[in-house]
């Protein structure tokens, strides 16, 4: 009997997506490609590393080699001039989108990147929003640096993306766990959730300026996929652990890769259950 396509959604949310790893070390370890992958902000980067043709093992070690040291950090945060603009955010002077997410997806992971759709070796989708026509878009075929670079443009921390004359942002402000766009010829889908939602801080009354800014595109998020998932629910959703680590926790990359280390064997099993099942029916 043929294996099952597998279809793989990998949400947006930050840092905490560094979770996302510990899925494709599962798929890796079971010798099982995806058929599709679809990937939002984070998802759509690690998405495209692995449809591009690194393991998940050598996304762990590359995430490690890059953000596992403070110091190393410091330097590319150099090259990328954020120091110089870093007050103006911190300080509230800067405006929405601070940052060129293309010259940090260069500076960050320009290495592991490949230039053009056509290059991968999965079928993938990188989605983002179209700002001024409010409405999802699915990139898919061109440049795929471009597409990411959209897909991961954060409010208020990137530069909305300009391409093809439109303006671009964070495609989780559309669509945060995108398994409805995965083909519908995938057997089994698995959606990677790593939403994650605001945390009170015991020894505060209120969120600051930035927690409300970032905990508000949670809320958003959650509830755009809660309503999903009422209309067509995925075969396995991953629930990573990370709801301890906020938006932009990168330096924490160590500490949510060992947290998510048990996850591998989980969904191995559980993957393992519904592949049985899918050969039964």
């Amino acid at each position: 009997m043929s294996t099952p396509r597998i279809g793989l959604a990998l949400g947006g949310g930050g840092a905490r997506g560094l979770s996302h790893i510990a899925v494709l070390q599962a798929l890796d370890d079971m010798g099982l490609k995806p058929h599709a992958i679809a990937g939002t902000s984070i998802g759509a980067l690690i998405g495209a590393g692995y449809a591009g043709g690194m393991s998940g093992d050598e996304l762990e070690g590359f995430t490690l080699a890059t953000l596992g040291e403070w110091k190393k950090v410091l330097g590319k945060l150099v090259e990328v001039s954020i120091p110089k603009r870093f007050g103006d955010l911190i300080g509230g002077k800067g405006s929405l989108g601070q940052f060129d997410s293309k010259r940090v997806l260069d500076v960050f992971a320009g290495e592991i990147l490949k230039d053009d759709f056509s290059q991968l070796s999965i079928p993938f989708q990188a989605i983002a929003a179209d700002y001024y026509k409010a409405e999802e878009v699915r990139f898919h075929e061109g440049n795929l640096i471009d597409a990411i670079a959209a897909s991961i443009a954060i409010p208020f921390v990137f530069k909305p993306v300009h391409l093809h004359d439109k303006v671009f942002i964070d495609g989780g402000v559309v669509n945060p766990l995108p398994f409805d766009c995965l083909p519908a010829d995938c057997d089994i889908i698995i959606a990677v959730d790593v939403i994650g939602s605001p945390q009170r801080d015991p020894k505060k009354k209120l969120p600051s300026a930035t927690e409300s800014v970032f905990g508000a595109m949670q809320i958003l998020m959650r509830t755009i996929s809660q309503e999903k998932l009422k209309q067509r629910p995925p075969d396995l959703i991953a629930l990573p652990n990370i709801k301890q680590y906020q938006l932009l926790d990168f330096l924490k990359a160590r500490e949510i890769l060992e947290d998510n280390a048990p996850l591998r064997e989980e969904i191995k099993v559980e993957l393992d259950q519904k592949i049985e099942t899918y050969l039964i029916s």
